[in-house]
């Protein structure tokens, strides 16, 4: 059984929504699944997963979450590379930006995204909830 964490920083409670989506999504094929704050995370744990899915909303000028989530995530890059890896995250303003720029600097580190990134404007709505559960699939196939 494919063990998958879901890890997730939300400040208004759009990206936990995704994140327990997403979850769901990953119980629904049979894989086991743990949600996880980012700070309950490190790279110390990575060994033991089979897939991670990492959600974070856009913040400020459409960055990751500057002082928990994005120290984690830049210090969990470099044992990334081999794992299935899926990126989602809520926003409020802009276009998507930060994910593309989430998904370059995945790419730059020689991470593999495992299935398209999932993005919302502010709360997921039924659509968005439908596209976490798939992006939760997916990594559990």
């Amino acid at each position: 059984m494919s063990k998958i964490a879901v890890v997730y920083w939300s400040g208004t409670g759009n990206t936990e929504a995704m994140a327990a989506a997403v979850l769901e999504g990953i119980k629904e094929k049979g894989a086991d699944g743990l949600l996880l704050t980012s700070s309950e995370f490190d790279a110390s744990m990575i060994d033991s997963l089979d897939a991670i899915a990492f959600g974070c909303p856009a913040m400020g000028a459409e960055v990751l979450e500057e002082s928990e989530f994005e120290p984690m995530f830049t210090s969990c890059q470099s044992g990334l590379g081999g794992k299935r890896v899926a990126l989602f995250g809520s926003y409020g303003w802009g276009d998507g930006e930060w994910m593309r720029s989430w998904e370059k600097t995945c790419e730059e580190a020689g991470i593999e995204l495992a299935c398209d990134s999932v993005i919302c404007n502010e709360a997921p709505d039924g659509e968005a909830v439908a596209a976490c559960k798939a992006l939760g699939a997916a990594l559990a196939e």
